[in-house]
């Protein structure tokens, strides 16, 4: 059987003449088919182009990002390293405190270092490392707050012990009796004298000698008009023979602020004040302390 043939008929336009063309149906399922391969291959031409540029696009655009946070990267440790050295600072300037405080070390004075640009390849990992070493300084800024509150908390201490140790002369006068045995100006006996007597005329000004709480305004037989403070940490102090009071029981006092004036009251001789100091109960020599 024979194959079937098509013809295909040309005709010019303007032109009578008709052209006629034989074709075999193998010939134009061939070229049906390779059409189709044409249309597949064009296709594909096509897809991988636009997929190219897509991915050469977002490459782009990584390479962008990655730059941006590479310069971010750059710049977070440059700042850190200006942070580890304004934290290397204090803590020298932490040391040679407390070598004046004669205090001891912190808990750790160790510094990590936190400088150097960042080189790793793998930019979550430079985040990752650059997170620890902000975690580091973090550890360090504690540690050196610790510290100060430490520093603080024992100048605080100094400095109330400081304020209430006895210190000067509770009277602009002259000596006229010291500490220890003496005799009794009443009936001559050798009698154990625990303060010290200062001569001032009377109506003198007598101040604190260091900060504290009044204990104590009353008058007694021996010290006539006293006045005593209570200044913490085992002292107290006696103003014995005062004319007036110019405190009360429970007022808080400074060092060098009026609480009496010199007088002549109670077992005296002369206007003047008796003055002690006693550190945990016991009389102690107050000419170590003007």
């Amino acid at each position: 059987m024979s194959e079937k043939r098509f013809t295909i008929l040309v005709i010019p336009e303007g032109s009578h003449q008709v052209r006629r063309f034989g074709v075999r149906l193998s010939v134009l399922k061939r070229i049906a088919a390779a059409a189709v391969v044409l249309a597949l291959v064009l296709a594909g031409l096509i897809t991988d182009y636009v997929l190219t540029n897509l991915d050469q696009n977002e490459l782009e655009r990584l390479q962008v990002e990655n730059l941006s946070q590479r310069e971010e990267l750059h710049r977070l440790v440059v700042k850190l390293e200006d942070l580890r050295q304004e934290i290397v600072v204090l803590a020298q300037n932490d040391a040679k405190v407390r070598v004046m405080a004669k205090l001891s070390a912190p808990k750790s004075d160790s510094m990590v270092g936190v400088g150097g640009p960042a080189t790793q390849e793998d930019v979550n990992r430079e985040f990752s490392v650059i997170q620890q070493r902000i975690d580091e300084v973090r550890r360090q800024i504690d540690l050196r707050r610790e510290s100060q509150e430490e520093i603080q908390g024992i100048l605080n201490d100094q400095r109330s012990l400081l304020a209430a140790k006895p210190g000067g002369w509770p009277v602009k006068g002259w000596l006229t009796s010291s500490f220890g045995m003496r005799r009794d100006p009443f009936n001559g006996r050798r009698k154990m004298h625990e303060g010290l007597d200062i001569a001032a005329r009377t109506g003198t000004s007598v101040t604190a000698t260091a900060d504290g709480i009044v204990s104590s305004v009353k008058t007694e037989p021996g010290y006539g008009k006293v006045v005593i403070l209570d200044h913490g940490y085992g002292y107290r102090t006696i103003y014995g023979h005062n004319s007036r009071y110019y405190v009360k029981v429970g007022q808080r006092v400074r060092r060098g602020e009026r609480i009496a004036a010199v007088g002549n009251t109670g077992r005296s001789t002369g206007s003047h004040v008796h003055y002690e100091i006693r550190l945990n109960g016991v009389p102690v020599n107050p000419r170590k302390y003007l």
